[in-house]
């Protein structure tokens, strides 16, 4: 739930911009307001190339759901939906069913979706990251089919590193986004696989965002409290920018390129 105001939300949109059009080329970049701003901060991006997304988004097109918004009522406004987000697992208790509904749902009504996926500190401790994370992420991946996989971007955010200044090592962040890789190599076959954009997310932040997009497996980050610091979420994008452009000199072909989301 930030920004608080509107005024504030329309100004943190306002000044990320000049550092993601300064790297339009190398870096997508797109903001996450909770939904009573995303009109006015539609008014801002109009034209600038910043992508504009929501929160959450529910599964049914309309109905008796009240304090729901529907997939079908973002369209109008957004490109980009968060579903699955850790929080929403953790605090609200969705199921890998309810988070596959919303995904499901936002691609229908021609939104892109971020799926996160993330064990929680005990399921860490005990050794249990990949196989939580294999199954939230089947959970979401089976209904889906791959004509979809230019609109489909999975997130790794383990429950444990958000909002606690703990981040995830990268070798381990590395190892979990293998395995969502490994995942979507199954389910869609690897060409139509390759196309699906991967992110971490967890206490991302300017000291060491460059750790995580520098891993084979990482196409950019999902970033939350340092996405609503201007100077730090700018900092990000160039440090981004800057590593994508190192790695694609040493490719024949460059890929699209990776994704920094922030303001969440």
């Amino acid at each position: 739930m930030n920004p608080v105001t509107q005024a504030d939300a329309v100004a943190l949109a306002r000044a990320v911009t000049p550092a993601a059009q300064a790297h339009a080329e190398r870096v997508d970049v797109a903001v996450f307001p909770p939904f009573c701003w995303l009109v006015p901060v539609a008014a801002v991006l109009e034209g600038t190339g910043v992508g504009l997304g929501a929160q959450d988004c529910y599964w049914e097109r309309s109905g008796a759901y009240t304090g729901e918004v529907s997939a079908a009522m973002l369209a109008g406004w957004c490109g980009w939906v968060i579903t699955g987000h850790s929080e929403r697992r953790a605090r609200f208790g969705e199921t890998d069913q309810q988070v596959a509904h919303k995904a499901v749902a936002a691609l229908e009504f021609g939104l892109s979706v971020i799926v996160c996926i993330g064990e929680r500190e005990d399921e860490l401790d005990s050794g249990q990251t990949e196989t939580v994370c294999r199954r939230q992420l089947s959970a979401a991946l089976e209904p889906l089919t791959p004509d979809v996989v230019d609109r489909l971007v999975i997130a790794y955010e383990p429950v444990w590193a958000i909002g606690t200044g703990r981040n995830a090592d990268p070798a381990h962040a590395g190892a979990t986004m293998d395995v969502v890789r490994r995942r979507l190599d199954e389910a869609f076959g690897a060409d139509a696989a390759s196309r699906v954009r991967v992110l971490y997310g967890g206490s991302v932040n300017a000291a060491n965002v460059t750790s995580y997009v520098e891993l084979d497996s990482c196409d950019g980050c999902l970033v939350g409290g340092a996405s609503l610091k201007v100077e730090d979420f700018s900092t990000m994008i160039g440090a981004v920018a800057s590593v994508e452009a190192r790695q694609a000199g040493r490719r024949l072909v460059p890929p699209d390129p990776p994704a920094v989301e922030g303001g969440i």
